[in-house]
């Protein structure tokens, strides 16, 4: 089973929906904000976890001010929060 069979099968998001986000991550501009939005709302629909407008906010200004590395793993505990 590959990488890519593990996580569709413990977080029920198909991996054609992980590469479609992959390229929309692509050569995207993390300081525009409507951007950083729109990847937001994106990752937050995949898994199934709404983002209340402040939690956005919050991660969207920490994105913008390069206040957090972009790796997967720091996204996914602000999600958490």
């Amino acid at each position: 089973m590959s990488l890519f069979d593990n996580i569709e099968k413990k977080t029920n998001i198909k991996k054609e929906d992980i590469f479609n986000l992959a390229d929309s991550v692509k050569g995207a501009n993390f300081q525009d904000e409507q951007t950083v939005r729109q990847l937001i709302k994106q990752v937050s629909t995949l898994a199934g976890k709404p983002v209340t407008k402040e939690k956005e906010d919050k991660i969207v200004e920490a994105i913008i001010s390069n206040n957090m590395p972009l790796d997967i793993n720091t996204i996914g505990k602000m999600f958490k929060k």
